[in-house]
């Protein structure tokens, strides 16, 4: 074998400890195929002196491989948890279109997470944990109200959907995240 050849194949010892680390992330946390990607590519920068760029990029689709292997990486399935977990949190779709897309996550994955969310509902949720709209404790005046909109703004809702919720009852309000918790 010439030294250009080993330059490009990883070496036993590498590929041990691609699998040893892929095993390791993936057990402290869900990774989308980029995420993981990403940081095999920056530690084994780390790890390894002398290492080639055909080396780091062949350890990593290792990585990716293996994890596919062992059934460890599903990007549909991170997506979904992430919407669930975003909408539980009073996210909007935009929001969490825009965090999946950070996270490597295909454009039409994302699409199908996001087929059944309920921007209303998720803007309910964000209002209660906020004390806004239906869930306000003191009265509300303009600059209470403009401060509100801008919050819903910020996190993607639109003004149709913050104007909504602003002015909605407690009533109504309780009523839309009772029907959809069913």
């Amino acid at each position: 074998m010439d030294d250009a050849e080993t330059r490009v194949a990883p070496t036993a010892r590498m590929l041990t400890w691609v699998r040893n680390s892929t095993i390791y992330r993936l057990e402290r946390r869900m990774m989308t195929e980029r995420q993981l990607f990403d940081a095999i590519t920056r530690k084994a920068k780390q790890k390894f002196e002398d290492i080639s760029p055909e080396q780091i990029e062949a350890l990593a689709n290792a990585a990716v491989k293996f994890a596919y292997d062992i059934k460890a990486l599903d990007d549909v399935a991170y997506a979904e948890s992430a919407t669930r977990s975003a909408i539980r949190g009073g996210k909007s779709r935009r929001a969490i279109a825009q965090k999946l897309s950070i996270k490597g996550v295909a454009k039409e994955i994302t699409e199908q997470a996001l087929s059944e969310t309920d921007d209303l509902y998720a803007a309910v949720i964000m209002a209660r944990k906020r004390r806004f709209g239906p869930f306000r404790r003191e009265e509300s005046d303009q600059k209470r109200m403009n401060k509100e909109i801008s919050a819903f703004a910020r996190n993607g809702y639109s003004f149709e959907i913050a104007s909504r919720v602003y002015k909605m009852s407690l009533e109504e309000a309780e009523t839309i995240l009772f029907e959809k918790s069913l």
